[in-house]
């Protein structure tokens, strides 16, 4: 069969399928691609192997839970059990997490009350300023809370299913990608490393962006892998599409993918250079579109009545594209964008992911990756292997992913938190099962290559001794335990090859053991995040003092002792160590709102803290203080203006009201005047202001024209008249 003739039968690949494999004979480089079924494959006519259209229910079944005829017997099993461990690190306590982030909690509860806040991604229900991200994640969590009401559950499972997902795609890239047993062993291995990487279950329990990025970028790849392939315009348009979609999940993040992307396809696609060129330039369109079309509405929409745009320094999303949330992150310097590099992650530089911050995130089979791409790319050249050409375009967009991940992170200078390794999981694990499963071809079938799987596992083992050596206390028999399993492994792969002929059930049994030797110790920090609240601005996974040293929650064992969860960091801006304040305590997971909130501010409360509200560089607020604002809102739209959304987040979250944040997430936006300050006031939409320091002045952004206006024109609350001690943040009532 030649390409161009498999190019003009094949109809077009739609979804992936996460169970199924191909439906193409293996090893053909052009063979056909059909809409997948989530329950297996879709027969067409001369698939080789496949049940009728007319099978019954029963065949059906089989196919969902033990796979297709001709497929391994453990295959299915083995991918349905890993899916499994999946969602029980990611469902397993969820309620316990609370609000999470309050900053992104708040956008979402918003959102459930004014279909104007849901759009923008506005902080509160009046639509004064919008999170400093686009909204995609934010609708897709959203959109559970109006259905099934606001609350920790119908915000945090859609995103731990979001994070089971991914893994299952991943799961069906890498099987596609190898033909046979061989590529259903890849998968379930890659399937496993993702399942197991910390950071990753960290993260996919949180209500942060990071989640749906990857899940979009996952599938972005598994399109691309298939337009690679079968030169089909339609998934490499896909591809660009959930790109696209990613771009208005977490803006320019998404488009690290992009050089691996193009590359490969220009590269190893079928056709001719010039029809190659010509689907990747209506890609490149469907790119600009699926990108841009909310950030062209918000920004020809009239400012005077859409929500700032928060993490800007002009009220644009474009800058917040180029700035705070694209060369800012990377380049550091002034303005909210830009933070210090060293502050969450590590000073950067080529060890950053490898410093104790790090190390215990992502880095656990870096090495191996590394080792097995090059390895798996020199295999697939030198070495005869059906459809090489699929498996190479593999592990060089795998590859690709992992080397801008790993340069963007590492020397970044802009403001970096662990958890956007997350990011780096799906690339770790794909590699790690294609080149790992090649790799123990090599070492059954080549003396000269049969070194190089034994010093991997070597490598990893001791690379997974020293992490946990670097916390003595966190299950301290398992660090010799790694090593004394990955030195039997070493051994037994070695004597096996030097015996007399290869003996591979002890070859086999020494893979596995150093399979679960590598595996173990991301494991026992995966799940670290089960037994204690996440840290929802900042969660990561492991043993206490593995991570940022900002008195951030760390996890513990399951068993351990638990954190007291009292000490918060900042979140995604430029915040000094120390800003975030005390979190609340006693979060409830429950019900929530009615299922069909209405259209704009209400005053009902919902779940969550009540007293002890956290505060901020905007000043506390403390409940004594939100019970007079109630009893005295009137009218008003806003309960009251304050300094920052790390205050205003944590006052909508206990009433349900709309709260300015005068200066955003930092404190340091410049979204009030003194003229926008008037107007609301004398328009009635506002009656009270809180001044207190945000980290640009004490109106926000720098403006103290702000507090001097207020000063002026409005009367300062006694802390006595609603029970607060003296010295806390000035309150005032203005009109």
């Amino acid at each position: 069969m030649t390409i161009g003739a498999a190019h003009d039968a094949e109809p077009p690949a739609t979804v992936p399928d996460p169970a199924g494999p191909p439906t193409a004979g293996p090893g053909a480089v052009g063979a056909s691609v059909t809409v997948p079924d989530p329950a297996g494959p879709t027969a067409t006519s001369g698939a080789v192997g496949l049940p009728s259209r007319t099978a019954g229910a029963g065949d059906a079944a089989r196919r969902v839970f033990l796979g297709r005829p001709g497929d391994p017997r453990w295959a299915r099993p083995a991918l349905w059990g890993v899916l499994a461990l999946a969602a029980v690190l990611h469902l397993w306590g969820l309620g316990q997490n609370g609000h999470a982030n309050d900053y992104y909690s708040a956008a979402i509860l918003s959102g459930t009350r004014s279909w104007k806040a849901f759009f923008f991604g506005a902080l509160d229900a009046g639509s004064f300023i919008t999170v400093d991200k686009p909204p995609f994640a934010l609708w897709v969590m959203g959109l559970s809370a109006r259905i099934f009401g606001f609350g920790t559950w119908s915000m945090l499972v859609p995103q731990a299913l979001a994070g089971v997902a991914a893994v299952a795609v991943v799961h069906s890239a890498v099987r596609r990608a190898l033909p046979g047993g061989y590529g259903h062993a890849a998968a379930s291995v890659a399937a496993l490393v993702m399942t197991l990487t910390p950071i990753t279950v960290a993260i996919d329990r949180d209500n942060n962006p990071d989640t749906v990025l990857v899940l979009l970028l996952v599938l972005a790849a598994w399109f691309c892998q298939e337009a690679t392939r079968t030169g089909r315009l339609r998934a490499l348009l896909t591809t660009a599409l959930l790109v696209g979609l990613a771009f208005n999940t977490k803006m320019l993040q998404a488009y690290l993918v992009l050089p691996a992307f193009t590359l490969v396809h220009l590269a190893m696609a079928p056709g001719t250079p010039w029809r190659r060129l010509g689907r990747l330039s209506a890609a490149g369109a469907v790119l600009v579109a699926a990108s841009g079309w909310w950030m062209v509405i918000v920004d020809l929409w009239p400012a005077s009545s859409r929500p700032y745009v928060g993490g800007s320094t002009d009220n644009s999303v474009r800058d917040l594209v180029v700035g705070y949330n694209g060369l800012g992150r990377i380049f550091g310097g002034g303005g909210p964008g830009g933070g210090r590099g060293g502050g969450f992650g590590g000073e950067p530089g080529a060890g950053r992911l490898f410093n104790d911050i790090m190390a215990g995130q992502i880095s656990w089979l870096l090495p191996f990756a590394v080792l097995a791409l090059v390895a798996g790319l020199v295999l697939t050249v030198r070495r005869p292997l059906r459809d090489a050409r699929g498996t190479r375009a593999a592990l060089l967009l795998w590859g690709g992913w992992l080397a801008v991940h790993y340069a963007v992170f590492s020397f970044s200078s802009g403001t970096f938190h662990p958890y956007y390794t997350t990011a780096m999981a799906p690339a770790v694990a794909a590699l790690t099962g294609l080149g790992g499963t090649l790799l123990w071809r090599a070492y059954r079938d080549s003396p000269v290559w049969s070194w190089v799987l034994p010093a991997g596992i070597a490598v990893t083992g001791a690379w997974a001794f020293t992490v946990l050596r670097r916390t003595e206390d966190f299950v301290p028999w398992l660090a010799w335990a790694v090593a004394g399993v990955s030195a039997a492994a070493v051994a037994g792969l070695v004597l096996a090859r030097l015996g007399h002929g290869l003996r591979t059930r002890v070859a086999a049994v020494a893979l596995t053991a150093g399979t679960l030797a590598a595996l173990a110790g991301p494991a026992a920090y995966a799940l670290t995040p089960l037994g204690s609240p996440v840290n929802g601005t900042n969660p990561t996974a492991g043993p206490a003092g593995s991570g940022p040293g900002f008195g951030g929650m760390r996890g513990r064992f399951p068993g351990g002792a638990r954190p007291d969860g009292t000490d918060q960091v900042p979140g995604d801006g430029d915040l000094p160590a120390g800003a975030g304040q005390d979190a609340p305590e006693g979060v409830s997971g429950g019900a929530g709102q009615p299922s069909m909130p209405t259209d704009g501010p209400t005053d009902g409360p919902v779940d969550g803290p009540v007293d002890g509200m956290r505060g901020g560089p905007g000043g506390a607020v403390d409940q004594r203080m939100i019970e007079y604002l109630r009893r005295n809102r009137g009218s008003a739209t806003w309960l009251v203006a304050v300094g920052s959304a790390q205050s205003a987040s944590s006052v909508i979250l206990s009433t349900g009201l709309p709260v300015i944040a005068m200066g955003g997430f930092t404190g340091g936006d410049p979204a009030m005047t003194v003229d926008r300050l008037a107007s609301l006031v004398s328009s009635g939409r506002l009656r009270y202001v809180m001044t207190g320091g945000g980290r640009g002045g004490p109106g926000g952004g720098g403006d103290t024209g702000v507090t001097e206006w207020v000063r002026a024109n409005c009367t300062a609350v006694v802390a006595a008249e609603y029970g607060g001690a003296t010295g806390q943040s000035p309150l005032y009532r203005c009109g």
